[in-house]
Formats: C-alpha cells, structure tokens, sequence
C-alpha cells in the first residue's frame, strides 16, 4: 500500500484499489480493470499521476478488502489524525488534479464534506472533514461512504464544488468505459 501520507493541512487522498472488477470481466475484459491499457499506460498509473500532481499526501488502499465500505475504513485506519480524506475511487483515469485541490481546499476552508460537480451531475471524489473519521474507520459492506454522506447531507453539511472535469464521473466498469475514455483522452 503506497502511501506518502504524513499528518499535514492538507487532507490525504485516498485511493480506492481493493475492487475485483467483476463488470469489467463480465464485459469481455481481461484481468484487472486497473492494469487495463488506456493510452498505453495502466489505468490506475493516470489516476496516480492526477494525485501526485495534486501535491496532496495519499495513500492507495489495495489490500483487496470484502467491500469498498472495509476499504475506506482501511485507509481513514491507515492514515490517522489528518484534517480530512478524499475518497477517490482508482477507476477514474481522467480526474484532473486541480479538481483533487478543489476538494481539499473546501474542506480546508471549513467544509465538513464536500463533492465535485460537474454539469449538474455530482461525482467523486468525496471530500470528508476529521469529524466524519470514526464514521469512516467504522464503515463496511459494498455502500462505501454513502451512509455518512447522506447524514451530512441531510444535515445541510456538503459543499458542493463546481467543476470543469468530466473525469470526476468518467469510471472504468467496462470495456465500453474504457473505449470511451480513450477517445476523451484522444
């Protein structure tokens, strides 16, 4: 598990690895949707460069968990003590790292969450602020973050942020999602 996270003012980003990629497989693809060539190059390398970029610490959880709710738990566990977590799914390859610092700038402004949108429609990653940590650490099964989400925003809590990034909602499920970024990134 890659990390460069360290206790910082910066929430850490975390990137979700642990899938088994079943619809991937279920479409004709072959092994990991991770490893899939996008432009000659692992999908889960362009979605690592766009962290990296962002300058923000992170820590990829691929220790290959039951539910993406046990892999977030995973990794808020593994990175104690920050001021917050992006929750960033790997299968985003064309996530743009301004729209990571986005995100972490909303919550280091104050935000308890937030989430990017893009056109109306909202997408990851999720940001969460210190306080959501133990409801993070205690989260299991396949929802993920969606239960303590739907509290905040139930609670008027979630900011949402404008974005200008289509790869906030641009998930490699399938071998059609992987064409379609293609020709995004051509």
């Amino acid at each position: 598990m890659p990390s460069n996270a360290t206790s910082s003012s910066a929430p850490t980003v975390i990137v979700l690895a642990s899938g088994r990629g079943e619809r991937f497989v279920a479409s004709g693809g072959n092994g990991s949707k991770l490893k899939a060539l996008l432009l000659n190059k692992p999908v889960l390398d362009h979605t690592l460069e766009a962290v990296r970029a962002s300058g923000l610490p992170w820590h990829l959880e691929d220790a290959g968990h039951a539910g993406m709710g046990d892999s977030i738990a995973a990794g808020v566990r593994s990175t104690p003590n920050e001021v917050g977590w992006l929750i960033l799914p790997a299968d985003l390859p064309l996530i743009q790292a301004a729209t990571l610092v986005q995100v972490a700038q909303a919550l280091i402004d104050g935000a308890a969450a937030a989430q990017p949108v893009y056109q109306d429609q909202r997408g990851h990653p999720v940001g969460f602020g210190a306080a959501s940590g133990p409801a993070l650490a205690a989260l299991s099964g396949p929802q993920g973050a969606s239960p303590v989400l739907r509290a905040l925003r139930d609670s008027g809590a979630v900011l949402d942020v404008p974005v200008q990034d289509a790869g906030i909602l641009t998930e490699i499920d399938t071998l059609a999602d992987l064409a379609r970024a293609q020709a995004r990134l051509l």
